[in-house]
């Protein structure tokens, strides 16, 4: 038997030991299309006013935990829902242009997927306290009005205290990328940095919220929240002594002790001709007040001129002075302490440190802030001079703080991150929407199988092998056909 009469069995063996390969081979899935995006809708109930945030995603997640890619807001006209106590159905009816704003952002198919929250924060927590009839009533109306909406309502609910901190929290550490980063390829990976604190400086108040150690006892008042594949355990302790209004108070009072009998007092917190009067009852308040000799005391309505020296050493060293000798409730001194020693700082202060004295070195920048005059001041923001004089004062607090053994993030990369929160009295939402990330359904996408490179290039040149060798043996048949025939009409001629 020749070649040319075993060369048809053979092309059949080597496309069914191909057909065999294929079977064989292991396969990958491969996504047919991007994952579309998905949202979610947050309404933030503040105290001044009502703000709607849509929170945009892709369907895939990082353990169970959403990554958010995109933000817009709505702020509602009118002021906070509070304030509608005596006329809830005016609160609900409130939130319907910013409803309507986002049913035009969301597309119409995605409306009854999209979770629906509303938060109400610090002045819905004192109504429901002194008028628990009323905060109801507020927000059976707001139930309402988010029912009748074609988004898929989750629920309103008053948070506590502790729970909006932990939240802010959470939206701090995701913006900063704590929790996990991207690597070069794209792939999301764990940060390996840890978390990091949020201490917050207001005008009446200070808090550190950090994560408490594993072998530290979990407090009451504690949020536990799971993210990212690990659970964290959330403290937030409260200082009003570290507010910057009682940061300048105890300075002021620190001044007058030290300087007694003169009714004309230097503060080398304050820029060069700044002045103020203040009475010794308003500035000797309390638990917050520096321990030392009572003797010789001024009366509680004695009055004193302050004014600015413009010292930046003599007011770095007069800070940290009252802060070892302060009495009062201290965020860093008792047995809560952060899992780590980083600290983002949040206040008016940094924010104006950060943009008008751009050093890496925070000593510097301090120094650069405190050693400004009152023009300056004005020049480089809009605030109001009695609050910018107090930058310096709380800008040495914080200087004060990475002295005790804490890094903060001060660096350029970490603000900017930390400012992609835009208004961050809102920035709860972001972590509240996170740790609820887990409880909203991941659609499924579609997948082709596919198979690896090498192989499929084997399998090419298999094919393409069969296609030759076939279209050959065509060829040969068809061209030893007409051969034959003319041969044959060769010999007819012939005869």
């Amino acid at each position: 038997m020749s070649w040319r009469e075993l060369l048809p069995p053979w092309l059949v063996i080597v496309a069914g030991l191909t057909g065999i390969v294929l079977l064989c081979v292991s396969t990958k899935d491969v996504p047919m299309a991007p994952l579309r995006t998905k949202y979610g809708i947050v309404l933030d109930a503040g105290p001044s006013r009502t703000i709607l945030f849509i929170y945009q995603w892709t369907t895939t997640k990082a353990n169970k935990t959403g990554v958010i890619r995109g933000c817009s807001s709505c702020p509602v006209q009118g002021p906070g829902i509070s304030s509608y106590s005596d006329s809830p159905q005016k609160a609900g009816k409130s939130l319907e242009p910013c409803l309507n704003w986002a049913q035009n952002e969301i597309p119409a198919e995605q409306h009854s997927q999209t979770p629906l929250y509303l938060g109400a924060t610090a002045s819905m927590r004192q109504l429901n306290l002194t008028h628990p009839i009323l905060s109801a009533s507020l927000l059976a109306a707001l139930t309402g009005t988010l029912k009748s909406s074609p988004f898929s309502f989750q629920g309103a609910q008053i948070l506590s205290s502790p729970e909006e901190e932990a939240f802010n929290w959470v939206a701090a550490n995701y913006v900063l990328e704590n929790f996990f980063k991207y690597d070069w390829q794209g792939q999301l990976v764990p940060s390996g940095k840890g978390t990091a604190g949020v201490l917050a400086v207001g005008r009446t108040s200070a808090q550190l919220t950090s994560e408490l150690p594993e072998e530290q006892q979990e407090p009451e008042e504690a949020v536990r929240l799971r993210l990212y594949g690990h659970t964290h355990r959330v403290h937030t302790r409260h200082c009003p002594c570290h507010s910057s209004e009682r940061l300048r108070s105890g300075l002021v009072s620190v001044l007058l002790q030290d300087q007694r009998g003169a009714k004309t007092v230097s503060n080398p917190c304050w820029p060069l001709s700044y002045s103020q009067e203040v009475q010794w009852q308003s500035v000797h308040a309390g638990p917050c007040g520096a321990s030392g000799d009572t003797q010789d005391i001024p009366g509680p309505k004695e009055v004193f001129n302050i004014t600015g020296s413009s010292n930046p050493t003599a007011c770095i060293n007069l800070v940290q002075s009252l802060l070892n000798s302060s009495s009062s409730c201290s965020l860093f001194s008792s047995g809560l302490k952060p899992l780590h020693s980083r600290l983002l700082v949040v206040s008016e202060a940094m924010d104006f440190l950060r943009g008008t004295a751009p050093s890496a070195d925070l000593g510097q920048a301090v120094q650069r802030l405190c050693g400004m005059s009152v023009q300056e001041l004005i020049k480089e923001s809009q605030a109001s001079l009695d609050t910018l004089v107090d930058y310096c004062t709380v800008s040495a607090f914080i200087l004060h703080l990475s002295t005790r053994g804490y890094t903060l993030d001060f660096e350029h990369p970490a603000w900017t991150a930390f400012q992609k929160m835009g208004d961050r009295s809102s920035a709860w939402t972001l972590g509240y929407l996170l740790s609820l990330s887990s409880s909203i359904p991941q659609d499924s996408p579609s997948f082709l199988k596919g198979i690896e490179p090498g192989v499929w290039s084997l399998l090419l040149i298999l094919f393409v092998v069969l296609l030759v060798g076939s279209f050959l043996r065509i060829s040969y048949r068809v061209m030893a056909r007409e051969s034959s025939s003319s041969h044959r009409n060769s010999s007819v001629f012939d005869d």
